[in-house]
């Protein structure tokens, strides 16, 4: 199946299904040499793993990191890495009842559509499952951005309508839901368990803030640095949309309000986001992604089935009620895949 690589100097390659074997991701590009070992990835690992919380899926699988490849003596060789997790807790009788049904939101009818087969077993390849190797491919992206003095921090902006109103970074990993502000966490938390407990789901917005990126990254026209970032979120399953800095309310701004002024002393603002015309500016990178409801909810819902008639569908199973507090460490790994990617194009433009 093609669109299972992501990157052009460091390039990855996810494989594995929710149901099957395992998953995992196959690194190419990395920096040889470099001091790293299981328990660097595993430390993300858990971040993303289910059956974290009350208010995330209760699957039970503790992705423990398999480094098959790549890595000799705790450095990395510069081959391909190899980092595998092997599958324990599948259940996939859970879904013998839409196996001849499209749940409504899901990708049951266009994978069906574009590959004339599907694996209804938790959705296969279009399952959250998948991520579990981008996470593990970040983690090395993160190992490596650490030595350029780059760091990555994302975190629940908003769930359900309920906004954070105050930055507070050391409670992000404090709470179920990764919220910036730990009086909003009580009330996402509160919820999230009652929609959970009438069988639906609810969105929000991750936001993602990047530190220590030099002045000079992106490949413009096609490549820019927030293009190849909206490219890496939107791949991201549940992701509908993205903004840089002052995003969507740019529109609504004067042209002497959204531009960040410059002194000699740097940017009087950021509305930018730090990058401008695809480039990074030196500033803070800011975005914020779009993450929508679970489309896997037990409220019965109408659907057509694979013969074309009109059925009921009630999707049982183990479903994140709301994504977000798992999809804070997707979104940075995926953000620490386009930097480091970033960074050695940039060094390999200089070697010319």
């Amino acid at each position: 199946m093609a669109g299972n690589s992501f990157g052009e100097v460091l390039k990855i390659t996810t494989f594995g299904e929710s149901h099957g074997v395992a998953v995992g991701v196959i690194i190419d590009g990395v920096t040889p040499g470099v001091d790293i070992g299981e328990q660097d990835i595993q430390i993300q690992m858990d971040r993303r793993k289910p059956g974290q919380s009350a208010v995330t899926s209760p699957r039970k699988e503790y992705d423990i990191v398999r480094i098959m490849s790549g890595v000799y003596e705790g450095k990395t060789t510069g081959t391909p890495m190899l980092v595998m997790l092997h599958n324990t807790d599948m259940r996939p009788e859970a879904y013998d009842d839409i196996k001849h049904s499209f749940r409504p939101g899901h990708a049951d009818f266009t994978y069906l559509k574009k590959y004339g087969i599907r694996d209804h077993r938790g959705s296969g390849r279009a399952s959250g499952r998948e991520t579990a190797g981008r996470v593990a491919a970040g983690a090395v992206a993160r190992k490596l951005l650490e030595h350029r003095g780059v760091r990555v921090v994302a975190y629940t902006k908003e769930i359900g309508g309920i906004r954070c109103s105050r930055f507070v970074e050391n409670e992000i990993e404090r709470n179920a839901v990764r919220a910036c502000d730990p009086e909003a966490a009580d009330l996402m938390i509160e919820k999230i368990k009652r929609l959970s407990s009438l069988g639906d789901s609810c969105g929000g917005i991750v936001e993602c803030t990047i530190r220590g990126v030099i002045p000079g990254l992106g490949e413009p026209v096609f490549d820019k640095l927030d293009a190849e970032l909206a490219r890496a979120m939107l791949s991201i399953g549940a992701v509908k949309g993205i903004e840089f800095g002052a995003g969507f309310s740019a529109s609504v701004m004067l042209g002497s309000e959204h531009n960040d002024e410059m002194h000699a002393s740097g940017f009087a603002s950021n509305h930018s986001g730090g990058i401008i015309g695809g480039i990074s500016t030196g500033q803070d990178i800011v975005f914020r992604v779009a993450v929508k409801p679970t489309s896997s909810i037990s409220v019965p819902q109408h659907t057509i089935g694979i013969d074309g008639e009109e059925r009921v569908i009630v999707t049982e199973g183990r479903h994140d009620p709301c994504i977000c507090p798992r999809i804070v460490p997707v979104v940075e790994a995926m953000a620490c895949l386009v930097l480091e990617d970033h960074y050695k194009r940039q060094a390999a433009m200089h070697d010319r």
